[in-house]
């Protein structure tokens, strides 16, 4: 009969496998899992990134996992429950609500951990909302990803010391490595996107939805225009799935303000160190406190000019004229005048903004010591030693900061 000692298999449940840095961090851990000599199950209702989990030798399971009612959470967890018994699951690692309801009763049947992260917003605005939420409080560990996070889990759900991990996402320096980068990706994607030579490219990479604030930056962008603030031609990408009526309203917006010929609508990019590459900055203009905000900190592994909303996690990962810059939340004004100094660096100066950027994400936000940290999480509960063999197995293959392991813990 297989014990912990022999292999650990650890199912990961999420909804889907499309794209988001909930996906790409279920991807990393897998990752992570199998270089430590564990079995990596994930249970989800599949996507674009299924090919990537096989890749890495990990196992997808599909299942549906994102309703939330009652009656299905219930049914998905007997579901639930015969995969973990089909593949002798140790461990389950719920990263969303739904899943982990079903994940919660799966767990509870069978006596099997299950560690919990808290990814999103998840605002308590409604009768009930509390109550839905608070499952990825219940873990027998409860991963923060920010200390933002952190707080709002200890003050208002009451995860004590015992329970809580911090452990902040990361972004892998060698996939974000400008000098990895070659310009024919580069060129690729000016074409695709129809960029002229030599213009200002302002990226706003994220899944268009309001809270993102898409419409924050065209209306700076506007005000940029009508007071004459940009001396050169200039484009704004949005990076990211669109949604169709969200479109056409950012559209609308941008022909009032008159710069709607300097709108490009990305969509999902696959390649997301060459986009970044190309941008001149990445704006992340938020209208509500981001949880962590991942692609702040991929920016800054690409030596990129970031801007930030000053709120939430982007105050930790960003150190305003150090790292990056912020503005006050929702301030149009002082997001244009942002734009405009970023616009007007000099190389030099844009040299030791990126250098600053990048040892920031080395020191405080890698990839590896995310999943380091992580597998520690595992290792408390199943007893086993994952994160010693997965220091082991990958400490030469790349950048690899131990400072930064004890504080993930």
């Amino acid at each position: 009969m297989q014990t912990v000692s022999d292999r650990p298999v650890i199912l990961q449940a999420l909804p889907a496998l499309e794209s988001g840095g909930i996906e790409h961090g279920t991807l990393e851990m897998a990752q992570a899992i199998v270089q430590a000599g564990g079995t990596a199950i994930v249970a989800s209702a599949g996507g674009r990134l299924v090919p990537r989990l096989k890749y890495i030798g990990a196992i997808p399971v599909e299942m549906e996992l994102g309703a939330k009612n009652p009656v299905s959470i219930m049914r998905n967890a007997g579901r639930l429950r015969q995969v973990m018994r089909q593949y002798g699951v140790h461990l389950v690692h719920a990263r969303s609500r739904a899943p982990a309801w079903a994940a919660h009763f799966a767990c509870g049947r069978l006596g099997v951990p299950m560690v919990t992260t808290w990814h999103g917003v998840h605002e308590a605005n409604l009768p009930g909302k509390k109550r839905y939420n608070s499952v990825l409080a219940s873990g027998a560990r409860v991963i923060a990803i920010s200390r933002y996070i952190a707080t709002r889990l200890s003050e208002e759900y009451k995860v004590g010391s015992d329970r809580l991990r911090l452990i902040p996402r990361g972004a892998d320096m060698m996939r974000f490595d400008p000098a990895s980068v070659r310009g024919n990706r580069i060129q690729k994607l000016m074409g695709l996107w129809d960029i002229p030579d030599g213009a200002t490219v302002i990226m706003l990479p994220a899944r268009v939805t309001a809270w993102k604030g898409h419409a924050v930056l065209i209306e700076a962008l506007a005000h940029l225009h009508r007071t004459g603030g940009f001396a050169r031609d200039w484009v704004c990408i949005f990076v990211g799935e669109t949604n169709a009526r969200e479109g056409r309203q950012l559209v609308a917006l941008a022909q009032q303000g008159g710069i709607a010929a300097n709108l490009r609508f990305a969509g999902h990019c696959a390649d997301m160190p060459a986009a970044m590459m190309l941008a001149d900055m990445v704006i992340v203009p938020s209208r509500r406190p981001e949880p962590f905000g991942r692609v702040v900190v991929e920016a800054q592994a690409m030596g990129r000019p970031v801007i930030v909303s000053g709120h939430g996690a982007a105050l930790e990962t960003v150190e305003d004229g150090v790292t990056g810059f912020s503005f006050p939340p929702d301030d149009t004004t002082a997001l244009a005048a942002c734009i405009q100094h970023v616009a007007g660096l000099d190389s030099a100066a844009r040299a030791i903004l990126a250098g600053h950027a990048r040892e920031n994400v080395r020191t405080h936000y890698s990839t590896q010591a995310m999943q380091y940290a992580t597998l520690t999480v595992y290792d408390e509960l199943l007893h086993t030693r994952l994160a010693d063999t997965f220091y082991y197995n990958v400490a030469g293959d790349g950048p690899w900061n131990e400072e930064a392991l004890p504080e993930a813990g």
